[in-house]
């Protein structure tokens, strides 16, 4: 398949480096060893698919632009509108087209997050009580001197967006009940440590997000009624652990069975296959996710700015 990579970012690099020998050509208004400025230069032609890095702001104009030309797109999270019909009419667009547009969400393909989704969906755990995820980075620099990221509500749509998208792959359906626990800008102008939740779900949820740490990291813990199961770091900030623990009744030690990875980032990889599979068997757009997604950040944001100074 021959695909493009419209921005050269940290993310399109990433996509540049997996796509190899398929790539045919680069977009990017700035960066110097683009082949192209504007996508729209690029003959439709010479490509079957885009990979977009873009900032948010251009994204919808971008994707509408591919998909009325047929092209596939995968486009970099989150894909969001303040007008849900603008979704919807990219979905509607590409199914018109026969296009796929896939929004990338790369830590679906970590192994240990795809353990846990198997874990839970064998029943083996029993009744899910509670699941507490912490996603932390150390980039409040480096978002703070960004005029663009440090904007709106900070660390919430960047790191919120792959919290919540988790909680879809493990959970499935969810009803839109996540509420903002706490918002604090400590270093960036934009929220840098947040926390939501919902004690009305089942399971119960808290996640925490934060360009604090100064340690890159993720930790999960579910709790369930026959055991539990948690995700220490992810792949690309190595080692990482999955723990099964079995309950012991009436109480005592649980067996406890543990996965220890240490390894270079396989997600961008196997997302990248994942992609090239979608569009070489014909797959229908959905959006349905990103609707999801958009409603609720949307809604959290707003909590997010006016909770923060």
């Amino acid at each position: 398949m021959r695909v493009i990579v419209v921005g050269l970012g940290v993310q399109g690099q990433k996509r540049l480096k997996v796509a190899r020998a398929d790539c045919v050509a680069t977009v990017d208004p700035v960066h110097p060893d683009a082949d192209f400025k504007d996508v729209r230069d690029v003959p439709t032609d010479r490509y079957d698919a885009a990979l977009c890095c873009l900032p948010d702001a251009p994204k919808v104009d971008v994707l509408r632009y591919l998909l009325a030309q047929g092209r596939h797109v995968l486009v970099e999270k989150p894909l969001l509108s303040d007008d849900p019909r603008v979704l919807a009419d990219l979905e509607r667009l590409a199914r018109t087209t026969g296009s796929v547009c896939y929004t990338a969400y790369n830590h679906r393909f970590e192994p240990h997050f795809r353990r846990m989704r198997d874990l839970i969906s064998s029943g083996e755990l029993g009744r899910i009580y509670s699941c507490r995820m912490f996603y932390g980075n150390g980039t409040a620099r480096l978002v703070r001197e960004s005029a663009w990221r440090d904007t709106g509500a900070g660390v919430l749509p960047d790191l919120g967006s792959h919290l919540l998208d988790t909680c879809l792959f493990w959970f499935g359906d969810l009803a839109d009940a996540f509420e903002l626990k706490s918002a604090q800008c400590f270093e960036n102008r934009a929220p840098d440590h947040v926390t939501i939740g919902s004690e009305t779900l089942a399971p119960r949820f808290d996640l925490e997000m934060t360009l604090l740490s100064w340690r890159n990291h993720f930790t999960c813990d579910v709790l369930a009624e026959h055991g539990s199961a948690h995700i220490r770091s992810l792949c690309k900030w190595g080692p990482s652990s999955f723990t099964h623990r079995r309950r012991i009744l009436p109480s005592g030690r649980p067996t406890e069975v543990e996965e220890v990875l240490t390894c270079d980032d396989p997600t961008w990889a196997l997302e990248y296959d994942h992609f090239v599979d979608l569009c070489r068997s014909g797959a229908q757009a959905d959006l349905s996710k990103d609707l999801w997604l958009g409603r609720a950040l949307a809604r959290l944001s707003g909590q997010a700015v006016r909770a923060t100074p």
